[in-house]
């Protein structure tokens, strides 16, 4: 990428650091910020006390932000319900901050509750924003924190409990490559291109290539979403914050997980953001042939009785029967019964993934069509159930699927 002066020159880092107990090392932290050729915008959140050290964005701002006071806050006399509302005071700020394009990165340092507050901001912001966390949580269970956005969390190793040899490296890294990402940051813009999502994962990732290559030689804009609880959940929160042409749901593990407790669950709202927005909809039941469990063991307690494959030391795909298949065709009526725009739903009968064909470990030929039928008499009369005698990542049927975008995205095409 070309050198942009002016670019670097307005390159602005929201900083969120409490003072009242991190204040040198907001100090270090915007020292080499600025060094480093970025300006720095501090936001500090704090609530024990004010500590004047040159904050742009003080407590009682933040706090005004809410619609509150300091002072009411302190009230509270509850550290979470104090966080809550200065959380929304920061995010307000930040989301007001970005809107005016004064931005182009966040950087968070603290504890379980800063890298509460300061990632939930970070969540707030656009996909393509810097956004970086150093943190005490970041070696431990980080999706609370992350979430689906695009946020990098830095393991600051030691507590953030002042600055010794360790933490003094951490902290300029992570600031050196924030200011990095920042000075960089170009704010992305459409391309023009008409946006399809699609869902995945590597038991069926021959379809998925087929599709993608081919929608993109079409003009397509493809995003690919690999769906192990947070892929499709993802995809899903594109739908709501662009504009998307169609989606072609063709993974829904993450559903069957959800209706039977296996370890990939995106929740109970998981594919309804396109279904409401009247996105055009294309269903294939792909890797609905088995739920996904934790160690064999663990597997064979959680679902005695079934058939397993262990997919590696940590997972196991356990196979899905009649009964399972059956609930997910009920509950995938249910959602696409209320949708605002088109939908078709595609079924292979010759297998759902890698693992339900001839060459894999739960092959089950008895089954899809099981699903399909119970999928055609609960599915609202003016939604398509197409059966077609191939494996899902034969040609055959990513070219089915290819055909069913195509169809519903006509008119826009025809006017692009």
């Amino acid at each position: 990428m070309p050198d942009n002066p002016a670019a670097k020159a307005s390159a602005k880092v929201l900083m969120i650091v409490t003072l009242d107990t991190k204040s040198r090392e907001a100090r270090f932290i915007r020292d080499t910020l600025e060094e480093a050729g970025v300006g720095v915008v501090h936001l500090d959140a704090s609530i024990r006390q004010i500590v004047d050290a040159g904050a742009e964005i003080g407590p009682a701002t933040v706090a005004a932000a809410a619609g509150s006071t300091l002072d009411e806050v302190r009230a509270l006399k509850h550290e979470g319900k104090c966080q809550a509302v200065m959380t929304q005071g920061a995010v307000k700020i930040a989301e007001d901050l970005q809107r005016r394009g004064e931005l182009a990165g966040v950087i968070g340092l603290g504890g379980s509750m800063g890298t509460t507050l300061a990632t939930a901001v970070m969540r707030t912001l656009p996909y393509g924003l810097p956004k970086l966390m150093i943190s005490t949580m970041a070696s431990g269970f980080t999706r609370p924190f992350v979430g689906n956005r695009d946020i990098v969390m830095l393991n600051s190793v030691c507590d953030i409990a002042g600055l010794n040899t360790i933490t003094r490296d951490v902290f300029r890294n992570g600031a050196i490559a924030l200011a990095a990402m920042a000075k960089a940051y170009r704010p992305g813009a459409p391309d023009g291109a008409p946006l399809v999502l699609v869902s995945t994962l590597s038991t069926t990732d021959k379809c998925s290539v087929r599709v993608r290559e081919a929608l993109t030689r079409q003009g397509f804009e493809v995003m690919v979403f690999h769906t192990l609880g947070t892929g499709g959940a993802t995809l899903d929160a594109i739908v709501r914050e662009r504009s998307v042409a169609a989606v072609v749901d063709m993974s829904l593990v993450e559903i069957n997980d959800h209706l039977q407790g296996g370890l990939c669950s995106a929740g109970p709202d998981r594919a309804k953001a396109a279904l409401e927005k009247g996105v055009p909809t294309v269903f294939a039941p792909g890797n609905i042939d088995f739920m996904v469990a934790g160690p064999i063991e663990q597997a064979k307690a959680q679902f005695p009785g079934k058939r397993y494959h262990m997919h590696n030391a940590a997972l196991t795909a356990v196979r899905a029967e009649a009964a399972e298949l059956n609930a997910l065709a009920d509950h995938m009526a249910g959602l696409i019964r209320n949708a605002q725009g088109p939908v078709s739903f595609l079924v292979p009968l010759k297998g759902f993934s890698a693992h339900d064909s001839e060459q894999g470990y739960l092959h089950d030929p008895s089954l899809p069509p099981v699903f399909a039928a119970r999928l055609k008499a609960a599915m609202p009369a003016h939604v398509p159930v197409t059966e077609l005698d191939c494996h899902i990542n034969d040609e055959a049927f990513a070219d089915a699927l290819i055909a069913e975008v195509l169809r519903h995205t006509q008119p826009i095409r025809r006017t692009a």
